[in-house]
């Protein structure tokens, strides 16, 4: 099923501002995920930043990209580069990235497609063009400039995941940062966000008026109840993403439980791989090897059998919506000894989200009840209300652009900075117009 032909259904305006910086959110505006956003000015310059979809149930997609020429990709999750392949078959254009973006790119692209094609979902692009939307990828390090037109631009670690950017953009007017999903805390895998000097702050906003947990009180918690469910009998079952937090649970288990028999297993597995290709975009690089040779890494059926006799069962998906992860709780859920440990965001709709507040999954198709221990650990690498605050104002902007955030973030974050800055909201499909 064709989406959107190239052309036909943009929304943005066909000539260029007069002065000022315009940016139109094609998705991600008001809402977490989905990003993709046009930025230009009047030289000419038009720069397309991210280009995702939702993976809900059915997926979300941005609306139509008009032609670009280059793109940015902040991270290789699949909200932020989900219809990159798309972009590139319509209007051959260079996607920009860090090394390790490109890299997972191909892992990531390969299972939406399969689960496009599994759950009957429209996609928009096929295994062409995938092909050639890796051969499109123009990789860069940290803090090296590269031009976009009439501009120059740099990226700056973001803290989210390894290889996760920051976007620094000098254009004759004005000063960009966008800040892509960030993070100002260290994690197991990946050094914290340092603000950027800056005119225009386009900021995530996911935990707008939210706070986290102390993040070494949350990871001893988790590791509390990880040995709580192990020392009754029980198999920990911890749903993870593939890209970021299965390899933090890695790190966390081996540093403060190395006695225990974990089990890695998803597509995750092949993600550990090619970080391993960038171990200078990864925090201690060397500790991640371990953890990862520590572990036992599951790529086969009689390996998924085997795991059923671990202490710790990581595995994909994260939001319980398919994966290894059903496999294993369907034969886990007959032993209440056993628990789920989710460690990450349950978009509304996801099997996750159902199992919290139904006590309910999906699994091959059938409703199902689950009897066993369910808890949850704030293990986000989103930065929370006063960190997205303090870097902010550090970064010093004239303007704010809050976006990747729900309404109460939204406004939260506007409430914190009227009188300090210029805050602006925007929403989808409704250009903005900045410094003119």
């Amino acid at each position: 099923m064709v989406l959107y032909s190239a052309g036909r259904t943009s929304t943005q305006p066909t000539d260029p501002p007069p002065s000022g910086i315009r940016m139109n959110f094609l998705g991600g505006a008001n809402e977490v995920g989905n990003v993709g956003c046009i930025i230009e000015d009047n030289t000419g310059t038009r720069l397309l930043v991210d280009y995702g979809l939702a993976p809900t149930r059915p997926p979300k997609y941005p609306s139509e990209a008009p032609r670009v020429e280059e793109a940015i990709m902040t991270h290789a999750h699949i909200d932020h580069i989900g219809m990159a392949p798309w972009l590139v078959a319509a209007y051959d254009t260079t996607l920009h990235s860090t090394e390790m973006t490109a890299a997972v790119s191909e892992i990531m692209w390969k299972d939406t497609y399969k689960v496009s094609d599994i759950e009957g979902y429209p996609l928009g692009w096929d295994k062409r063009d995938m092909d050639l939307a890796l051969g499109a990828w123009n990789t860069h390090d940290f803090g090296e400039w590269f031009p976009i037109g009439q501009w120059r631009c740099r990226l700056h670690r973001a803290g989210h995941i390894p290889g996760a950017a920051m976007v620094e953009i000098e254009t004759p007017e004005a000063r960009i940062l966008w800040s892509g999903d960030m993070d100002t805390r260290d994690s197991p895998n990946a050094v914290g966000a340092s603000p950027v000097e800056c005119d225009i702050l386009c900021l995530e906003g996911t935990y707008g008026g939210r706070s986290h947990r102390p993040r070494e009180e949350e990871e001893a918690r988790f590791v509390a109840k990880v040995l709580e469910v192990v020392s009754r009998g029980g198999i920990a079952l911890v749903p993870s993403f593939a890209s970021g937090r299965g390899q933090d649970i890695l790190r966390i288990l081996h540093r403060e439980a190395p006695h225990l028999d974990v089990h890695y297993d998803g597509m995750g597995t092949r993600v550990t791989r090619e970080w391993m290709g960038c171990p200078e975009l990864i925090r201690d690089a060397d500790g991640m090897k371990r953890a990862f040779r520590w572990s036992k890494r599951v790529s086969g059926k009689s390996d998924r059998k085997k795991a059923l006799g671990a202490n710790v069962i990581v595995t994909t998906s994260g939001m319980l919506d398919g994966g290894p992860a059903l496999w294993y709780l369907n034969r886990l859920r007959h032993h209440t000894a056993n628990a789920i440990l989710l460690t990450g965001y349950q978009a509304e709709g996801s099997g996750g989200r159902r199992l919290i507040e139904d006590g309910k999954i999906p699994i091959f198709g059938r409703l199902t009840p689950i009897a066993l221990e369910i808890d949850k650990f704030d293990l986000s690498n989103h930065g929370d209300h006063s960190a997205l605050t303090s870097f902010a104002r550090a970064c010093s902007p004239t303007d704010l652009v809050i976006f990747h955030a729900t309404e109460e973030g939204r406004q939260a974050l506007h409430e914190e900075f009227a009188g300090e800055m210029r805050v602006h909201l925007p929403t989808n499909n409704t250009p903005i117009l900045i410094g003119s």
